[in-house]
């Protein structure tokens, strides 16, 4: 009984039987009532009696065996053997659904549609042979096709240095590419190749519309090993990382990231973060490697990359207003200033965080600021980091505009206004 489970059978006893205990032995009386007498009245039956119990019996063995094959036949039969009313009505439907949901399907299905657009990146840096021994390598997402040219879209660290670039195809076929211009703050970069016998343009999706939990793939060019697939999860939608844009130590900038459990190794810079509709939702960057870490990898938004990609096809850089100082935290933890230095720049007992100016330049360098002048505020509000100092400069300033910069010099306050210019090349 126990094949089909108590929805089919049931061992409950009829509310006409009622049993009855009596010593060891349960008798089950029809109809629930008191018999006069305890024990069997007649243990003798006659053969027509005996004849007719075995028929019922047998019979009902019989059409108990073929209910059960039956039954056991139906349910185990394939779907598409159902019977055509419910094919009809919504069997179909059903199996059609479960298909579309199962998400192994889908991963096969997103990774076949992306994959031609990822390529492999080989950056060979100025002063290195064209050998791949001397060159660095990454990833790169063809992302749009125009008047017989493909762009891809890859990190900035990939092509930096880059005296020559080629791309790679996941047919192992190489091409010759171009940079068409690069963001250090944003960590982007577009190149352009001849668009002979490359995949199509991948499709273009919704960062803003990632959950947690939510399956994504990370196709690229890990370790030189073209056309890696990984899968994993989106852990976090909208993680801030601080990150050192000089590469000096110094965190100076934040980046707004999509971080994911899927594998992310060196060599995966640049390639595409792929949701199970086969859009790239973000561009792989950077992955916390230490001992005991495992998991932690992190993409840039593709609505943000989208931002960067279009100035840099426009302009070919991106222009955000520029101050021209090169500065330290006064306060930072990591590289903090001892009392020697603190002395030399005679600050009031007061003056605990700013940044220290180590080399002005351009707008700064003209409006009279110079070496070891201690910058407080913009525009009346506090600058207490390098971090501060650059967000308030590319969120709440235009080039052309003008700020007003406090800041101390030899232990005074002082005031001088800058007139913000667009970075020189």
């Amino acid at each position: 009984m126990g094949l089909f489970g108590d929805d089919f059978y049931s061992t409950k006893v009829s509310r006409r039987a009622e049993p009855e205990q009596k010593g060891k032995l349960q008798i089950i009386r029809p109809g629930g009532g008191r018999r006069t007498r305890d024990r069997w009245s007649n243990p003798r039956r006659s053969r027509s009696e005996i004849s007719s119990t075995v028929k019922v019996a047998v019979i009902s063995s019989v059409i108990s065996s073929i209910v059960t094959v039956t039954l056991f036949s139906f349910i185990s039969q394939p779907s598409a053997q159902l019977p055509l009313a419910n094919a009809a009505g919504q069997g179909a439907g059903v199996a059609q659904t479960t298909q579309a949901a199962d998400p192994y399907d889908r991963i096969i299905t997103a990774a076949a549609e992306v994959r031609p657009s990822v390529v492999s990146i080989v950056n060979h840096k100025t002063g290195s042979s064209l050998s791949m021994d001397d060159s660095a390598l990454g990833s790169g997402v063809i992302f749009k096709k125009e008047d017989g040219k493909a762009y891809i879209m890859t990190n900035h660290h990939v092509v930096e240095g880059a005296s020559d670039l080629e791309i790679v195809t996941v047919d192992g076929e190489t091409h010759k590419a171009k940079l068409v211009g690069k963001d250090r703050v944003s960590d982007i970069a577009v190149l352009s190749t001849e668009d002979k016998g490359l995949g199509a343009a991948a499709k273009i999706g919704d960062s803003s519309k990632l959950q947690r939990g939510q399956t994504v793939l990370a196709i690229g060019n890990p370790l030189g090993l073209g056309g890696t697939l990984t899968s994993g999860i989106v852990s976090y939608t909208d993680r801030i990382l601080p990150v050192s844009i000089n590469q000096d130590g110094v965190y100076d900038w934040e980046q707004n990231v999509i971080q994911t459990d899927a594998a992310i190794n060196e060599g995966n810079s640049g390639g595409a973060l792929v949701d199970l509709d086969g859009k790239v939702v973000g561009i792989n960057t950077m992955k916390i490697s230490d001992t005991g870490v495992e998991g932690l990898g992190f993409a840039i938004p593709m609505n943000e990359v989208m931002k960067t990609v279009d100035s840099l096809l426009l302009n070919g850089k991106v222009s955000r207003p520029y101050l021209g100082v090169y500065t330290v935290d006064l306060s930072n933890p990591y590289a903090p200033l001892d009392d020697e230095q603190r002395k030399d720049l005679k600050l009031p007992s007061h003056v605990d965080s700013g940044v220290v100016v180590l080399e002005a330049s351009g707008p700064a360098s003209e409006a009279g600021l110079k070496l070891n002048d201690v910058i407080t505020e913009f525009d009346g509000q506090k600058i207490t980091s390098t971090l501060d100092l650059r967000k308030f400069l590319y969120d709440k300033k235009k080039i052309g505009d003008t700020l007003e910069v406090s800041f101390y010099r030899d232990g005074k306050a002082e005031k001088v206004s800058v007139k913000l210019t667009d970075k020189p090349e």
